[in-house]
C-alpha cells in the first residue's frame, strides 16, 4: 500500500471498527442490562466514522505531514480522545462514585489507548520485516 491515502483510510476504518467491537464487549461485560448500553457500539462507530472523515481530509490537506502510520494513528488519537471529551464522558468520574456507567466511560479511555497502542506495536513490526527484506 504505497498510497497514503489509501493507506491512513484503511487504518482509520481500522481503528474505527475496534473501537466500536471494545465497546461493545465492555458494555456488555460490565453492565446488567441491556437497555442502559444498547446504542454504545453504535455511537461509538458514527463517531468514529465522523472522525475518520475529519482525519482523512486533514491527511489529504497537510499528506506530507503525514507518512508513517503512528502519525496517522495519533491524529486519529488525539481527535478520538477529544470527540469522547466533548461528548461528556469523564474518565476520573469512576474514582469519585463507582457505578457501570462511570466504569465504562473509563474503559472507553483505556480501550481506545491500547488500540492506538497496539497500531503502534503493528508498525513496528511491520517496518522491522520490510527492512530485513530490503537488506537481503
Amino acid at each position: 500500500m504505497k498510497n497514503i491515502l489509501v493507506r491512513s483510510l484503511v487504518l482509520f476504518i481500522v481503528m474505527s471498527l475496534l473501537n466500536a467491537q471494545l465497546a461493545d464487549w465492555t458494555g456488555r461485560f460490565f453492565t446488567q442490562s441491556g437497555v442502559q448500553f444498547g446504542m454504545l457500539s453504535a455511537s461509538i462507530i458514527v463517531a468514529s466514522l465522523i472522525i475518520t472523515v475529519i482525519a482523512w481530509v486533514t491527511i489529504l490537506l497537510f499528506r506530507k505531514s503525514y507518512d508513517t502510520i503512528w502519525k496517522m494513528a495519533v491524529l486519529f488519537e488525539v481527535l478520538y480522545l477529544l470527540m469522547l471529551l466533548l461528548s461528556g464522558t469523564n474518565p476520573f468520574a469512576y474514582f469519585a462514585e463507582t457505578s457501570d456507567v462511570h466504569l465504562t466511560n473509563l474503559l472507553l479511555y483505556v480501550n481506545s489507548i491500547g488500540i492506538f497502542l497496539l497500531i503502534c506495536l503493528f508498525d513496528l513490526i511491520y517496518s522491522k520485516i520490510i527492512r530485513t527484506k530490503i537488506k537481503n
